[in-house]
């Protein structure tokens, strides 16, 4: 059996799940998450995506970079993030209890309880420098729907990093040719430029990640 079979994470991927549901089931889990994640598949998603934020954004001072990080959770990236030395992040969640547990970090400055879509979030346009988003692209998660809206909200010049498992691409009928294909055709319309794409190894033991970093024109 798949190593990443042997935890519950599996469950919390429906492929046909409601953003409800969805939500509900991350607050159920909730209070196992960190430990699951972080300890028992020794994810390296979060370091990864931040690392990558880290270069994009060399140069600047980091802390006065605004950071928002999509589908936050409990703040594992963010955590990573902290490391590089950025301090002013925000963060979007659709599970209530997820976001109680990055509030305890004291890692946020905002916190913001909604799904990520096609509708607008409670977010003026142009307001960050950059986006993270580790592991929100997942079978009956984020879509690509969703990209246009993560790039109102980023200021003209910011950057937006997405990490998550490469074999999504492959295996979830929701992204396959469809993902990247949306993301190419928001650059044909000229509202980013894809500036990396790198696969790497051990997101979890035995399943490749990918980071795609765009900027935002």
């Amino acid at each position: 059996m798949d190593y990443i079979q042997t935890t519950s994470i599996e469950t919390h991927l429906d492929h046909n799940s409601t953003p409800e549901a969805l939500a509900k089931s991350y607050d159920d889990w909730s209070g196992t998450y960190d430990e699951e994640i972080m300890t028992q598949l020794n994810c390296t998603g979060p370091r990864k995506c931040a690392e990558t934020m880290e270069k994009v954004m060399g140069g600047s001072n980091l802390k006065e970079v605004r950071v928002l990080d999509v589908a936050a959770g409990t703040g594992l990236c963010a955590e990573e993030l902290v490391k590089k030395g950025f301090t002013n992040i925000d963060a979007v969640d659709g599970s209530q209890k997820m976001l109680y547990l990055a509030e305890k970090k004291q890692i946020y400055r905002r916190l913001i309880c909604d799904f990520v879509g096609p509708n607008p979030l409670d977010i003026e346009k142009d307001t960050y420098d950059a986006i993270a988003c580790c592991a929100g692209f997942a079978a009956g998660h984020l879509k690509e729907d969703c990209l246009p809206e993560l790039i109102r909200v980023v200021k003209p010049g910011g950057y937006i990093v997405i990490t998550f498992r490469e074999e999504w691409l492959h295996l979830y009928e929701d992204f396959k040719d469809k993902l990247e294909p949306a993301m190419a055709r928001l650059q044909e319309q000229g509202l980013w430029d894809r500036v990396n794409r790198e696969i790497f190894s051990n997101y979890y033991q035995g399943k490749d990640g990918i980071t795609i970093v765009y900027k935002v024109l």
